[in-house]
């Protein structure tokens, strides 16, 4: 089933309330205004619906399981942005060069913090923040250059792991930099992570120095520094933090403004640092939310910037002009891809608060909170808004613009992001359909798709500016090409008509060396071809559209994306909750779409009606497992388990459909070893997922 469907503007229309013989006169008016803008906008504009419907990719042959390529990289993938600019040190010298004096990183000062009590009891901090303060390139290069010679001064070696455990913020991509220019392998970890997937990746990598906050050194580090052997050097890049004496002997904290002072002194005396080649690790990123412990991603300066030099191409006009809002992780790919992107075309980078900007939901929060201000207005507001979101809808489907609906209505809404918004994109998890064209409309600008893992190096696709279908993550970027392989067990195949099917593979030179330590499983998704490109075999499914367009339909691992970013294993909250004596069978349900997960559940007779009659409800065997009330008190129980189980509160199940029919071969939704058929199980529960996901 193809969960990524692009919807109809019919489909995703406001509803209003106004008279019949009135709305007839204001369709009129519509349909007047329509026609005079229309006239210029013909003969003066491409439309964006014709731009839309070009091609963007080609398969490179006739094969079924031929390549695909964008098609400004069909005669050779691109593999670096600026001539001779091969290694991430080489790009940030050019770029520093260039824009010499231009700001590049921007950081808002915090005037106070308030704790604001809410209504259910929880203290909310509330930051007051100042202007930005910026650095110039020259500021950061010379800042990155003193605290990589400091590093070395404590003892960092070329070719050698340290480790960066930090908030997104300056200090972070200053840190980066310096690892990047003095060959130190830059060992990344979200600020997220419990302790023992931080203890396994800071052991793994055997690194001597961290890069923290003082926060997290208090909140998370304090607690496993003892479990880290190797670690001699904390660094903190906010300033000293008190000392404990309970941490190891041999463990010294240091300030980064410390080790910088330490690095501008030792550089009067021109230390050498080595350089780094192309080839070598830049980053080992540690991927969040898989089963089991976190895996370190290798990759390479190569892999790095051909990544962001495909997505470069699809950022039209990107420059100095421009201001990219910095937020999410930076040891996230897509985050640190995107900075990358941005320093490397002299564009500005501004550091929000984590405070003010950490929510990954943000799109869809922000399209709730407008609805829910809509709904508050007088009648006629609210209608002259539904009026105007339904008309801009019609036309940004045929390709044309509202600068009048954009001046009078959406100016407010816009306001909200600041009002110069010019582009925004998205990825990590996809957007619904209705959220992208609701940012299309009340921003005014394009909401991009894309489409990468760590592995890719965050690259794979993108969607064109101009191409404002919904559904889809866009052509394959121009440094790594697309081929679909078949996949029998779940009956996609690149030979299925009308489009073809099948699992994702990325080729390039984006495509990362493997994962660190573990080369069974290296050799498991990796592998090179006869020409010597490598390949990333995804695991995801995905279908070409006829302009060379993706879609991602389905997934061959039961491994799922939740909408605010955490990984959850289907598998493992299945054999968490499987051997209760009140569950015969169970099939744990989640999509990137939607923030919990929920469950179909196949009850044992016997104990669901013993469970019903100690609670006092009455039935049949049919109505009992379509009683609400029953599945409440089956809830109850699996929540209590799933407790006992140590599974992560966005682990359970929030609801569930109780099914009166055993799971049989002969019904399909298992295999004849009582696999669980997970696309047939969907299809089969489709009304009971969009019942449980509040959708009539």
């Amino acid at each position: 089933m193809n969960n990524h469907v692009s919807s109809k503007p019919s489909t995703m229309k406001l509803k209003h309330t106004i008279n019949p013989i009135l709305l007839y006169f204001i369709h009129f008016l519509i349909s007047l205004y329509t026609i005079l803008t229309y006239i210029p906008f013909y003969f003066f504009s491409e439309s964006r619906q014709e731009k839309s419907n070009q091609i963007k990719a080609k398969p490179v042959n006739s094969k079924p399981d031929s390549a695909y390529r964008s098609v400004n990289s069909l005669d050779g993938l691109a593999s670096v942005l600026y001539p001779g600019c091969d290694t991430l040190d080489k790009v940030f010298t050019y770029a520093k060069n260039k824009f010499k004096n231009k700001r590049l990183l921007g950081t808002r000062e915090v005037l106070n913090e308030e704790d604001e009590v809410q209504p259910n009891g929880k203290i909310f901090k509330k930051v007051i923040l100042g202007q930005y303060n910026w650095l110039s390139y020259e500021d950061v290069f010379v800042r990155a250059l003193n605290f990589g010679n400091g590093l070395q001064m404590l003892g960092q070696k070329p070719k050698t792991n340290i480790a960066i455990f930090c908030e997104t913020r300056a200090e972070w991509m200053i840190a980066a930099q310096a690892c990047f220019m003095y060959n130190f392998q830059l060992v990344t970890l979200y600020a997220t992570l419990g302790g023992p997937a931080i203890v396994h990746g800071l052991n793994e990598t055997e690194v001597t120095n961290i890069i923290t906050s003082k926060e997290l050194l208090q909140t998370k580090l304090k607690d496993i520094v003892s479990l880290v052997p190797c670690l001699r050097h904390i660094i903190t890049v906010d300033g000293k933090p008190p000392t404990w004496s309970e941490f190891p002997k041999g463990v010294i904290v240091h300030t980064m403004a410390a080790v910088e002072a330490l690095g501008a002194k030792a550089s009067m005396e021109n230390q050498p640092h080595s350089k780094p080649l192309p080839s070598d690790i830049a980053v080992i990123m540690y991927t969040s939310g898989s089963t089991g412990l976190p895996k370190g991603v290798m990759i390479s300066h190569s892999n790095i910037i051909a990544g962001i030099t495909g997505m470069a191409e699809r950022i039209p006009e990107l420059g100095e002009e421009d201001v990219y809002i910095g937020y999410l992780p930076l040891a996230h790919v897509l985050e640190l891809s995107a900075e990358l992107v941005c320093l490397s075309h002299g564009c500005r980078i501004g550091y929000s608060s984590p405070q003010t900007l950490a929510d990954q939901e943000i799109m869809d929060r922000i399209y709730k909170n407008v609805m829910n201000k809509v709904n508050e207005m007088s009648s006629f507001q609210r209608n002259l808004f539904i009026l105007a979101y339904n008309y801009k809808m019609e036309q940004i489907s045929k390709g044309r613009n509202t600068p009048l609906c954009n001046s009078f209505v959406f100016r407010k809404v816009r306001s909200l992001l600041g009002g110069n918004i010019r582009l925004l994109l998205c990825g990590g998890a996809p957007l619904s359909a209705t959220t992208q064209r609701f940012m299309n409309i009340c921003f005014c600008c394009p909401v991009g798709q894309g489409y990468g893992l760590t592995e890719s190096a965050g690259a794979g696709t993108i969607t064109e500016v101009w191409d404002y279908n919904t559904g889809r993550v866009g052509a394959p970027l121009v440094c790594c090409e697309i081929k679909l392989k078949n996949w029998e067990e779940g009956g996609y195949f690149n030979t299925d008509k009308p489009h073809p099917r099948g699992e994702i593979l990325i080729g390039g030179q984006n495509v990362t060396m493997g994962y660190y330590k573990n080369e069974a499983k290296t050799k498991a998704d990796f592998f090179e071809d006869e020409n010597g490109q490598r390949w990333l075999c995804t695991g995801d499914i995905g279908e070409f559209d006829p302009d060379g367009c993706l879609k991602i339909i389905d997934r061959k691992k039961d491994l799922v994306k939740l909408q605010a970013g955490e990984y959850v294993s289907l598998g493992k909250v299945e054999a968490a909750l499987k051997n209760l004596p009140l569950v015969d069978n169970i099939c744990a349900y989640a999509n990137s779409y939607h923030s919990y997960v929920i469950g179909f559940v196949v009850p044992n007779q016997k104990e669901l009606t013993e469970l019903a009659r100690k609670k006092g409800l009455k039935g049949t065997w049919e109505e009992l497992c379509n009683s609400c009330e029953m599945e409440n008190e089956v809830l109850k129980v699996l929540s209590e388990a799933a407790i006992s189980a140590s599974l992560e509160k966005f682990e359970i199940p929030v609801k569930i459909r109780l099914s009166p029919e055993p799971w049989t071969p002969e019904t399909g939704l298992v295999t004849d070893a009582f696999k669980l058929k997970r696309k047939e199980l969907k299809t089969h529960y489709q009304a009971d997922i969009e019942r449980m996901y509040g959708r009539k």
